[in-house]
């Protein structure tokens, strides 16, 4: 339900086509999903399957090192790619600012493993209130229930999800609410 590559997808696919003519959301959701999307779960999973992770959550701090170094030139490509569409500056902000949370989680990696679930179930509630009020209020709620679970699951300590909750939020406003 709340795994990040999941909340961001749909999250993208709300932003894109409330922001976009048809034809346009057609071609920035196809570019996000081969360029990005599809990419980023072959990585998971493959990273599973070989064994360099023991779940999809990559939720082992160091097995996160072979991760970011992955997924952060993916999401290089994918901004690329968006700069050559007709993507709105909404969509390309967006990509421009979970770039830039990427690399500050990475960097953060060395400390404290953040939660990337609330990292970007935070991030992708902030963008949807600016979207529609009631997608974000569900989104929101959803993230505090992720929140949650990920405490009562004992994935993270209190800290480690302040921090993620506490990014993802300051991420949203950046992308949506930022002049």
């Amino acid at each position: 339900m709340g795994h990040p590559l999941v909340v961001v997808t749909v999250s993208v696919g709300i932003v894109v086509v409330s922001r976009l003519a048809r034809r346009d959301a057609l071609s920035v959701l196809l570019v996000l999903f081969v360029s990005m999307i599809l990419p980023t779960a072959l990585l998971l999973f493959g990273g599973v399957r070989s064994g360099h992770w023991s779940d999809a959550d990559i939720s082992v701090r160091t097995e996160r090192k072979r991760f970011y170094p992955v997924v952060i030139p993916l999401l290089a490509i994918g901004i690329v790619a968006l700069w050559f569409l007709p993507a709105s500056n909404f969509v390309l902000r967006g990509a421009l600012v979970t770039f830039a949370l990427f690399l500050v989680a990475a960097i953060a990696n060395f400390r404290i493993k953040l939660s990337l679930h609330a990292l970007f179930a935070f991030y992708c509630s902030t963008i949807l209130f600016r979207i529609n009020p009631l997608f974000g209020g569900i989104a929101f709620a959803l993230a505090v229930i992720l929140f949650w679970s990920r405490l009562h699951l004992q994935r993270h300590d209190l800290a480690e999800m302040l921090t993620g909750t506490l990014l993802g939020l300051g991420g949203g406003i950046v992308a949506a609410w930022w002049p």
